[in-house]
Formats: structure tokens, C-alpha cells, sequence
């Protein structure tokens, strides 16, 4: 059992990121004081955003000027905080170095972040932002599960520098972290396992996969057919409450999966396409799974024959009953998370209509 004082600053440390400023929005209208790590303090551009909703919310925040890659670079920001949320991580789905650009901030960004707060003696709790991809590494690793759905038991175990670095990435900075809470007593570790977050972030123009995928779905991209990948989607405003939750929830422990819906890209296309008509260019039709792999490697160099072979077409199945016990969540329809992040591209000018 950890009590956190709610009138104690609460670090969360990556807070020009997508998660990070919907948990910070969330903990300035509570009225909480904010603690928030981000690489440039004096560019009032990439802060004004959380600027604005400061001014307008009972809480207060202060920036910290930190990297994930310096390791003396978070306890200014840690002092006097008992709780610390660790968001920051880089989620990129095609890099040219995976070691340099995708695991190396994870893990060594994890570590840094941990090593200060064992020497801050006043933090009591971290909670950690990991991933499904800390679970399992593709749709076909689910079918080996129990009951064939990811539970908070697993682990991935099939990703790598060459596939799914990004999974990889997530999976060691996660393990690193319950390695380093084991060595100590006076704090411990609750980790949130999102699947794909969705919904409207604090900045309309925010970049991430998040804003590119649902951009892709209704472009034209996926206008002459839809890869049928299957994914676990969950809003971004769940994901965050979850976060504070755990952080002020005494009895909160372990892993919590956080996904609302066992989902598609179709899905998510025809849903869209049912609120907002034919005004753009959402698909219609399903790729067959040849074609996916025939052509997709040629038209994006990700998308390699492994991931087309282990993910299209197999389904993803979540348990999402622990979020849902030990945190309250409460997953609001599908529908409402995507129409309501489509119309923030739309306002933002990052759609076009037909």
C-alpha cells in the first residue's frame, strides 16, 4: 500500500508528447502541481499548448530541461515529487538504426530515469507507460496464448533488432524497470500496457503513428483497398486516466493492460466512413492477404513479408479485466475515440475532403 499526497508536485517526464499532455491536462484540472521534462524549457512554441491549458486550470506546472540518453539530466525535476510517471519513449515505426534510434533511448532513458529515483528519496511510486508490445510481439504469438488473448502474464518473446524493434524496445525498457525496482524498498513500480492509443491529444498537429495511421485511413492511402491488420485500440484519455489512477490508487501493483477495443483497420475505416460519409477518401474493400504481401514491402519498406505473414488477417484478443478492476477504467465506444481524433485532423487542415 503507497499513499501518494495529492499536494505533492507529480513529475511526468516527456511532456510535449501525445500521452504525456493529456495526462498533464488531466492533473492541471484536478488541481494538481506539475512537474514536466522536455528537451528545449525556452521554446515557448512547443509548450504553449500546455501553456494554455495551465493558464485556464487550478494546477500549476514547471518545466525541466532533461534527455532521455543524460543520466543526471531528472532529479532537478524529481525534487520534492512522490510520484513520478514515466512516459517518455520513442514510438517510430521505421528508423534507420533500431538500437540507436528506438531501444537505446527506451532502455537507457528508463534506466536514467530510475537510477534518480533512487536517489530522490522522496519519490514512494513510479508508474511506468510500457505497451502491449511488452506482451507480445505479433498476432501470431497470441494464437500460442492461454485462452488465445494477451494477459498480463506474457511476455514478448519473438521480437528483435531485424523484427518489431519497436516491441523489442518497449520489452527490455519494461523488464529493465522491474529489474531495478527489485534492488531497493522505499518505492515501487506499476506499469500501464496500452495497445494502439487513439483520440484527440492536447495538440492538433502532433506527429507519432497515432495521428499517421488514422491520417492513412482517410487520405486515400488505404483508398484502394485495406491491409486487414488487426489491433487492440484504447483512447488516449483512458490511457491517462489509467496513469493516474495508479499513481493514487494505495493498492496498485503490477502490469494493467490497457486496450478497449479488439479492432481493425477495416473496422476503424468503416466506422469512420459511417459517420463522415464518402466527404473523404476512406477505403471500402479488404486486400487480400497475398496482395499485402506481394506488393507491401515494394510500397513501404516496413511492411515486410514476416509482418504481413504474422499479423494480417490474425486476430488480436486482450483482457482488459484487470485495467478494469484494480483501476476503474471505463472504455467509451470506438466510434466516439475515432470521430472525435478524425475531426481534429480535419480541423487542423491535416485531411483534405474527396
Amino acid at each position: 500500500m503507497t499513499e501518494i499526497n495529492p499536494d505533492k508536485p507529480v513529475l511526468v517526464t516527456g511532456g510535449t508528447g501525445y500521452l504525456a499532455g493529456v495526462i498533464i491536462a488531466s492533473l492541471l484540472e484536478k488541481g494538481r502541481d506539475v512537474h514536466t521534462t522536455v528537451r528545449d524549457p525556452d521554446n515557448r512554441e512547443k509548450l504553449k499548448y500546455l501553456d494554455a491549458i495551465a493558464a485556464e486550470t487550478p494546477g500549476s506546472i514547471r518545466y525541466f530541461k532533461a534527455d532521455l540518453l543524460d543520466a543526471d539530466g531528472f532529479a532537478p525535476a524529481m525534487a520534492g515529487c512522490e510520484l513520478v510517471i514515466h512516459t517518455a519513449s520513442p514510438f517510430i515505426a521505421h528508423v534507420e538504426d533500431p538500437q540507436r534510434d528506438l531501444v537505446d533511448p527506451a532502455v537507457k532513458g528508463t534506466r536514467n530515469v530510475l537510477a534518480a529515483v533512487d536517489a530522490t528519496d522522496t519519490v514512494k511510486r513510479v508508474v511506468l507507460t510500457s505497451s502491449c508490445a511488452a506482451i507480445y510481439g505479433d498476432n501470431s504469438d497470441i494464437a500460442g496464448m492461454p485462452d488465445r488473448k494477451l494477459t498480463e502474464a506474457v511476455w514478448n518473446t519473438t521480437s528483435s533488432l531485424s523484427h518489431q524493434a519497436y516491441s523489442l524496445s518497449k520489452t527490455l525498457a519494461e523488464k529493465a524497470a522491474w529489474e531495478m525496482v527489485e534492488g531497493q524498498s522505499r518505492w515501487d513500480l506499476v506499469t500501464i500496457n496500452p495497445s494502439f492509443i487513439l483520440g484527440p491529444g492536447i495538440n492538433p498537429h502532433a506527429s507519432g503513428e497515432s495521428y499517421a495511421i488514422l491520417t492513412q485511413i482517410g487520405n486515400g492511402t488505404m483508398a484502394a483497398g485495406i491491409p486487414d491488420f488487426r489491433i487492440g485500440a484504447v483512447d488516449v484519455r483512458e490511457v491517462a486516466a489509467a496513469h493516474i489512477a495508479a499513481g493514487f490508487t494505495p493498492q496498485a501493483e503490477g502490469r494493467h493492460i490497457l486496450s478497449g477495443h479488439d479492432t481493425g483497420f477495416v473496422e476503424m475505416s468503416a466506422l469512420l466512413r459511417g459517420h463522415f460519409g464518402s466527404t473523404y477518401k476512406f477505403g471500402k474493400s479488404t486486400l487480400p492477404k497475398f496482395m499485402v504481401w506481394l506488393v507491401g514491402p515494394m510500397i513501404n519498406p516496413g511492411l515486410t513479408r514476416t509482418m504481413v505473414s504474422r499479423n494480417v488477417g490474425i486476430p488480436f484478443l486482450a483482457d482488459n479485466s484487470k485495467s478494469r478492476s484494480a483501476l476503474g477504467v471505463t472504455y467509451r465506444p470506438l466510434t466516439e475515440t475515432l470521430t472525435e481524433h478524425f475531426q481534429q485532423l480535419i480541423d487542423a487542415g491535416r485531411v483534405k475532403p474527396a
